[in-house]
């Protein structure tokens, strides 16, 4: 198990963030899905953003967020517009 805290692109804010919704471990976003993950925060009231939706799905990959393709990054804008028009 990767704890949050020890994950690529997540700082101690995302961290506490993530704890605040029960989520510590990186595998519970693998399990959740960085989106689903992305509309907890939002209910819970934390200022989200793309580049934090980013960062989750590097730190799933093992790569730096900057290092993600802009076709992904278009696909995760995609994916998020879409999820918060549900």
């Amino acid at each position: 198990m990767t704890a949050i805290k020890d994950a690529a692109n997540l700082g101690p804010k995302s961290a506490l963030w993530l704890a605040q919704i029960g989520i510590t471990e990186l595998e519970q976003v693998a399990a959740i899905g960085s989106i689903q993950v992305m509309l907890r925060l939002k209910r819970a009231g934390m200022p989200v953003s793309l580049n934090l939706l980013y960062a989750l799905e590097g730190a799933l990959e093992g790569r730096h967020w900057q290092e993600i393709k802009r076709e992904r990054k278009a696909e995760f804008v995609v994916m998020w517009d879409a999820a918060l028009s549900q």
